[in-house]
């Protein structure tokens, strides 16, 4: 009992000050204020050691969104981690830590604040991702924790060079940097918000239980990269060639992927790589307020489709596999309404919150002049992004269900349901008002009438071509992209493989992904010493002739 009240008034808590950061930014906006505090922590002489908290609109509108999703996430961890095991206890400290690290990594532009705060979240992640403890998500942890380390050099580099500038307050000397220090900013951000060729570490953290998803892996943790480089935006960076081709990529190729993928929380991850991309892709072209807009908006509803497929897996016996999950529509009504929303919101259908920011995205770019290549490849993501939502939407509601889990299926109002039936209304409200209150309807885009209407287009378009694809059953498409974009094992792909073959695939498969932990890890380390007592055994019992013997192999081999 005492457990469940810690929850549910931390929960509380945190929704509290949800409220608060959230209409708080409101003042600031109307009387375009910013609170600057400055704490002088030791002085002496000429050295001056001080801490800065910078309170502005945009700080505030992320802390109130950390708050909200942390708020919903803790309410709906209370049943579904289990509320009486000691491991529950250290989800949820574990969670709080999450918090204050990515507070200290918002609220101040100092690089020593922002390094913590960095360097809490990469810890935090390694932490959640190996929460379960089998061998697989000790390797995703692994790559998880490399990855983000490789991408901590940068922010570590930059804060080195810093010092040359007689501080480590980035913001006050934007226009006097050198560029090489944006770019490794730049760099330390690709590998935290999972941007090609850094994106691996992202599907596999899917590991992590769901919650840890909805909350670390979607909305806030993955998003830091993209805030980072907002509250740092320079013009030194404008229309970088290399930046937006390689935010391109990660938009197409993760899209890709998501159409091929079976796994339910990596098909998730997937299609919020490809937002990742769009972002950064906004961020690169000169519209960083529309950015941050379709960073909260997307931040909202992606947590919510996280929620909502927590639900089927805690019900589902722990079943991923979407090609097990038909008919889920009329066995729990009210968790597939709110997955059906989100699912929309991704694909932008008006009037809902993605709607709005990437409507506006979408739109300003079309006023600027890109070749015809790069409009095409930027306008199919629209298209992709549709494709994977609705094959996700057939997979999970139109097909016949299957019989493994069907007794497994039952759908009554519970905290989890609290939690996803409140940020279903704000993934339907949140876009139109944040819209109205930034005044971003003010950025007035006249466009002939086929370009406004290009994106409602190509939103039909995908949706058609999805139909095809998975409803006639174009085998002979999907088989060739299986193999190219898929990732999930299934048998009945290799009808056409020899034996061989499959079994050769699967042995690389299982050496490459699996056994590398092992043969690096823990158990390299012991055959190395088991071979390394054979060594000292071998001295120690025939001492003089394993002396001669070492000096003639260097007789021969070095002389």
């Amino acid at each position: 009992m005492l457990v469940s009240l810690i929850y549910l008034s931390w929960s509380f808590f945190f929704f509290f000050f949800f409220f608060f950061f959230f209409f708080f930014p409101l003042y600031l906006i109307i009387y375009n204020h910013v609170i600057f505090v400055d704490y002088t922590i030791y002085s002496h002489n000429s050295f001056n050691l001080s801490y800065i908290l910078y309170l502005d609109w945009l700080s505030m509108v992320f802390i109130s969104v950390v708050m909200f999703v942390s708020s919903m996430v803790i309410f709906y961890s209370y049943m579904y981690m289990g509320c009486y095991s000691y491991s529950f206890i250290r989800f949820f400290f574990i969670i709080l830590f999450f918090i204050f690290s990515m507070l200290l990594m918002i609220i101040s532009p100092s690089m020593i604040s922002i390094m913590l705060g960095w360097d809490g979240l990469g810890l935090v992640s390694y932490c959640l991702v190996i929460y379960y403890m089998p061998l697989s998500s000790y390797l995703s942890g692994m790559i998880t924790c490399l990855t983000n380390r490789i991408g901590d050099f940068g922010l570590l580099m930059s804060s080195v060079w810093l010092i040359s500038y007689g501080s480590w307050h980035f913001i006050f000397y934007l226009d006097y940097y050198n560029l090489n220090i944006f770019y490794l900013l730049i760099f330390s951000c690709f590998t935290k918000s999972a941007q090609f060729p850094f994106s691996s570490w992202l599907p596999m953290a899917m590991s992590a239980p769901t919650p840890v998803s909805s909350l670390v892996h979607s909305s806030t943790l993955v998003t830091a990269g993209v805030y980072l480089i907002i509250r740092f935006y320079s013009n030194l960076f404008f229309f970088n060639n290399l930046l937006i081709y390689l935010s391109l990529i990660t938009v197409l190729f993760f899209s890709f992927c998501a159409n091929y993928e079976y796994d339910l929380k990596k098909i998730i991850a997937l299609s919020t790589l490809s937002q990742l991309g769009l972002m950064m892709l906004s961020i690169f072209i000169g519209l960083p307020d529309f950015c941050f807009f379709h960073l909260i908006s997307h931040a909202m509803f992606k947590s919510l489709m996280f929620l909502c497929s927590g639900i089927y897996i805690y019900y589902m016996n722990d079943n991923q596999d979407i090609r097990y999950m038909g008919c889920v529509s009329m066995l729990m009504p009210l968790t597939s309404s709110c997955f059906n929303i989100s699912n929309i919101c991704l694909c932008g259908i008006p009037f809902l919150s993605g709607f709005y920011s990437k409507d506006l995205i979408f739109e300003s770019f079309s006023l600027m002049s890109f070749s015809f290549f790069f409009y095409f490849f930027f306008y199919l993501t629209i298209g992709l992004t549709c494709l994977y939502s609705f094959r996700l939407f057939y997979y999970s509601m139109i097909k016949s269900f299957s019989m493994i889990c069907f007794m497994s299926f039952y759908d009554y109002f519970s905290e989890m349901k609290f939690s996803v039936l409140f940020l279903t209304l704000i993934s339907i409200f949140f876009g139109s008002f944040f819209n109205w209150v930034l005044n971003l309807n003010l950025y007035f885009v006249f466009l002939p009438f086929i370009m406004k209407i290009i994106t409602l287009l190509i939103i039909l378009f995908g949706l058609f071509i999805s139909y095809e694809l998975v409803c006639i059953k174009m085998f002979l498409f999907n088989f060739f992209f299986f193999f190219l974009f898929g990732n999930m094992i299934y048998l009945s792909s290799y009808f056409f493989f020899f034996y061989y073959f499959i079994y050769l695939k699967f042995s690389l498969y299982s050496y490459s992904l699996i056994n590398w932990g092992e043969y690096y890890g823990f158990f390299g380390l012991l055959n190395m010493s088991m071979l390394l007592n054979k060594f000292f055994y071998m001295y120690m019992s025939n001492s003089l002739i394993f002396l001669i013997s070492v000096m003639v192999f260097y007789f021969f081999f070095f002389i």
